[in-house]
């Protein structure tokens, strides 16, 4: 299913327990938002989890998955309806700073202010009206597809397990090449966890546990652990799978696509009891 601003794969209800989100790798970016830019085009591109979304169409099977394709710098998935920035968004509620986000601080708010290596990125403050209509038209469209999708897959199995997947810049020459976010504990049980980094370990892959990354906005709306609804944000850094302009698929893409099956598969198996996943097959 295609809508305006995201892309459904999969058959719905779903026929696994496991759904994959992947809310930062869009490339399309509409003409209003191209003629408010101070930047070149190109400026946005830091703030594109770049072809994440290749790696989950390539690595999933049978998953129910949703693919935002409007542009992050349009209007961030990941952060609250109401994390409005006051210096771009003239509808921005009022709040003291210390009440704001950290995120929505440093300009990384529901709509991103600037873009590392780029400053500020808007020639002009954006309405009331222009935000509040990507909020009805975007954001709220890829939460509710995200919504029906694991009720759906709860309903079957009993369970069910987001897999939120994002893309990172390097860490550092001793930096952790992947991270697992659970929100420290609060989004998943840790038998989750446990199973994907046993795959990453497993393949060579050195990982971090919400360590700078813990997940945001999607995991603390969707995850519901004592209701067997659990979410896990899958950061991946760039420069496993892409090219060393970090533009392209590059020579480690087969490598990443096969751990991300592999989790896949892992988190279904840690989802279904033997009986009941004999029987979904």
């Amino acid at each position: 299913m295609q809508s305006s601003s995201f892309e459904r794969l999969g058959a719905m209800p779903p026929v696994s327990p496991v759904v994959v989100s992947v809310p930062h790798a869009g490339r399309d970016y509409p003409l209003a938002l191209k003629t408010a830019l101070r930047v070149p085009l190109a400026g946005l591109l830091p703030l594109e989890d770049r072809l994440v979304d290749a790696v989950a169409r390539a690595a999933r099977t049978d998953q129910t998955t949703i693919v935002q394709t409007r542009a992050r710098a349009w209007i961030d998935l990941n952060r609250r309806e109401d994390e409005r920035d006051p210096l771009l968004d003239e509808g921005a509620p009022t709040m003291p700073l210390a009440q704001q986000s950290a995120k929505l601080r440093s300009g990384l708010g529901l709509v991103p202010r600037r873009a590392s290596g780029a400053g500020d990125l808007w020639a002009r403050r954006f309405t009331d009206a222009d935000v509040t209509a990507r909020i009805a038209n975007d954001h709220r469209p890829y939460h509710a597809a995200l919504t029906a999708a694991l009720k759906a897959a709860h309903d079957r199995f009993g369970v069910a397990v987001l897999l939120d997947v994002h893309s990172m810049p390097p860490l550092g020459p001793s930096g952790s090449r992947i991270v697992i976010g659970d929100r420290f504990g609060h989004s998943a049980e840790p038998r989750f966890v446990t199973r994907i980094e046993a795959e990453c370990v497993a393949r060579g892959f050195s990982t971090a546990i919400n360590a700078p990354y813990a997940g945001g906005h999607i995991l603390e709306r969707h995850a519901c652990p004592a209701a067997n609804v659990h979410a896990v944000q899958f950061e991946l850094d760039r420069t496993l799978y892409l090219d060393r302009k970090l533009h392209a698929p590059g020579a480690g893409f087969a490598r990443v696509v096969d751990l991300v099956r592999a989790i896949l598969a892992a988190l279904t198996d840690e989802a279904l009891p033997v009986p009941l996943a004999a029987a979904a097959e």
